[in-house]
């Protein structure tokens, strides 16, 4: 059931491991929540982050071998959700600011202007800068997504223990390109999930 209430989208937030397997999201339903999520901000508006939604039979056993103890989510998730960030993110560049000068949002002397700055410093990086932005930005996305599932009924896990190295090129991804963030899996709970304790903001923040 979809909710708006903030409070319980937020406080409600549950790490689900155990879901419900008869449940499965429409993928036009994925597709409405990613354009959602993928309002996240990116540096420069360069969207690096990429999205491989596992939700057949076929994909999740190709998953299996590289997620580790984390096969209950595979098992029984209306989904599993592959989140790479592109390293290459900026041959979209021109794609995203031209949309934004069509769309009134940015005159064409700010594209130009910004593009010939932009475009120049990305590909300068070094693969280990370009990697950090990517995954920072992507992160950003992910979370976003977790909270817009909530808002559509379902709930996720962050997953951080998988075979990392091999996840690009077993989905058909060239993997000097697809750098992977995290998986997250989506799906219906069939448990309440675990209730958790954090610090509190006094402790782990200063003030100057």
């Amino acid at each position: 059931m979809k909710t708006n209430n903030f409070d319980a989208i937020i406080f409600g937030r549950r790490s689900i491991r155990l879901y419900d397997d008869t449940v499965k999201i429409p993928r036009e339903e994925m597709l409405a929540m990613i354009d959602e999520a993928v309002t996240a901000p990116s540096s420069v508006n360069m969207q690096p982050w990429r999205f491989v939604v596992v939700d057949s039979p076929e994909g999740k056993e190709k998953l299996a071998p590289l997620v580790g103890s984390n096969q209950t989510q595979n098992d029984t998730s209306s989904a599993m959700i592959l989140i790479f960030g592109d390293l290459q993110c900026y041959e979209y560049g021109q794609t995203i600011y031209d949309t934004a000068v069509d769309q009134g949002k940015m005159s064409a002397d700010v594209r130009e202007r910004q593009l010939s700055v932009i475009i120049p410093m990305y590909q300068s990086l070094t693969k280990e800068a370009m990697t950090s932005i990517v995954k920072v930005d992507a992160s950003l996305a992910a979370m976003q997504l977790m909270l817009i599932a909530r808002a559509h009924g379902y709930d996720t896990n962050p997953i951080g223990g998988f075979a990392a190295e091999h996840l690009a090129e077993t989905f058909d991804l060239d993997k000097e390109r697809y750098v992977p963030v995290m998986i997250l899996s989506i799906g219906q709970a069939k448990e309440t999930g675990h209730d958790s304790v954090r610090l509190r903001a006094e402790t782990i923040t200063s003030f100057m």
